[in-house]
């Protein structure tokens, strides 16, 4: 062998056989001639030196042509591939009509077929690689028969139907309509005071909110050692352990200032708005009688409300970021609003939970609607045409979870589950509302459309 020749890939094995098609191989070995060193180097196929990276552009051994391959064992092009393989089937013998040292390059390797084949040989290509006829056949079958997997596997797979797509086109439209991820409006509420009376549940609420800062870690998902870390219930049960639970002396305090009252009840009756325009958009909602979608709207309200706001919850600070730094919302900003933390203590965990189910924008909106369209709701009659609308709901949810979860059943069973711990924060919610309006000073402050959907709730 000449020292002049480049280096070479002399075989590829698979599981201990050779394999010339190297680029459908996973796990392999590789064979490499360095006639500098005049010796063979064996690497696996995640050592496979730099010559070999498969982005660096490659020439044709033989001819000098933009190579697609290794084929027979060499770097070649398509054309020199071809003219072996039928050199080496027909058993041709050349002979060159010069002195038999051609140099062949891609515009005449053509004219001299022994230098070409020759050539061929020297850079290492090899008749053994070569399919036979019934080897060509079962390879084609081979690939057929993958195809045809494929395409059983592909059509195997869950699908939603037309009309399944187009419920969830129309809700995740209908969100689209009545949610505004830029809170632009928020600024035409009567402004956010934070000022006041530090009221026991506000002090509670300024500890919680101050140690979620200070551990912001102990919500994050790494696993680290249960005593180093602060979980959610664990800071919670600090204040049960300090006894600074609700009393009779605690509500009179609250009652001397709610701050963030008018603000936070601007806030709640412009969303109970969206959640109106939200709901006149669920297929079939409006085909109901009018009481049954009022008792509808009335008793689920403040559900859909707390879905909603889990989009703008922040699990690294506990808080509802609206914008800008006026409208970011913590715990105690909301018990400045008349709320404890008999009712925020579950909210923030139920939104801490519904935050990390990672849900999609159209698993979220079609929860929103099964929240929404409950028939055991208080005041509704027809019964069983709101159970009709929520079944076909919870398939079309249990359709797209199939197509698009592993585990499909884990993670629908969770979405159900925070439907109930919803109904515990409603009726939690129910009594606090009607502590608060009872006080004339601040049922003031409510807006008609609070007092009308909270005022008028059948429990």
């Amino acid at each position: 062998m000449k020292e002049s020749e480049t280096e070479r890939l002399v075989c590829v094995f698979e599981h201990g056989r050779v394999f010339p098609h190297i680029f459908q191989i996973k796990e392999c070995m590789f064979i490499l001639w360095r006639p500098q060193k005049r010796q063979f180097s064996l690497y696996t196929s995640t050592q496979v030196p730099d010559e070999f990276d498969r982005n660096v552009p490659r020439i044709c051994g033989v001819c000098g042509d933009k190579a697609t391959g290794f084929h027979f064992n060499a770097m070649t092009c398509e054309g020199c591939k071809g003219f072996f393989r039928r050199s080496m089937k027909r058993k041709a013998s050349f002979t060159c009509p010069f002195n038999g040292s051609c140099t062949i390059t891609k515009d005449n390797r053509r004219h001299c077929q022994a230098c070409r084949l020759k050539r061929c040989l020297d850079i290492g290509m090899m008749k053994e690689f070569i399919l036979t006829d019934e080897e060509v056949q079962r390879k084609k079958e081979l690939i057929q028969r993958r195809k045809e997997e494929e395409a059983q596997k592909e059509a195997q797979k869950p699908r939603l139907t037309e009309e399944q797509r187009n419920i969830i086109s129309t809700l995740v439209e209908a969100h689209h309509k009545t949610y505004d991820d830029s809170y632009s409006d928020f600024s035409r509420f009567r402004p956010p005071v934070r000022e006041g009376p530090v009221t026991r549940s506000a002090s509670r609420a300024a500890s919680l909110h101050s140690l979620s800062d200070a551990s912001s870690d102990s919500f994050s998902h790494s696993p680290e050692s249960g005593d180093r870390k602060m979980n959610l219930s664990n800071l919670f049960m600090m204040y049960q352990e300090q006894g600074l639970s609700s009393s009779p002396d605690s509500k009179e305090e609250e009652g001397s200032g709610l701050s963030m009252l008018p603000h936070l009840a601007d806030l709640v009756s412009y969303s109970i708005q969206k959640v109106i325009g939200f709901a006149k958009m669920i297929p079939g909602f409006r085909d109901l009688t009018a009481e049954d979608q009022i008792a509808l709207l009335k008793s689920s309200a403040i559900e859909v409300i707390m879905l909603r706001s889990n989009q703008s919850f922040s699990l690294e600070d506990m808080s509802w970021s609206c914008g800008g730094p006026d409208f970011k919302y913590c715990v105690n900003d909301v018990t400045k609003a008349g709320h404890t933390l008999e009712l925020l203590e579950p909210l923030v965990k139920f939104q801490v939970g519904l935050k990390k189910l990672n849900l999609q924008e159209e698993e979220h909106v079609l929860l929103m609607a099964i929240c929404l369209l409950s028939p055991d709701r208080p005041g509704v009659q027809d019964h069983e045409r709101v159970e009709a609308l929520q079944d076909k709901l919870s398939e079309v949810l249990q359709a797209y979870i199939r197509a698009h979860h592993s585990g499909g059943h884990l993670v629908y069973a969770k979405m159900i589950q925070k439907l109930a711990d919803l109904r515990s924060l409603n009726e939690e919610h129910s009594k606090q509302y009607r502590s608060l309006s009872f006080q004339p000073e601040h049922s003031m402050q409510l807006t008609p459309l609070v007092l009308e959907v909270f005022g008028g709730q059948v429990t």
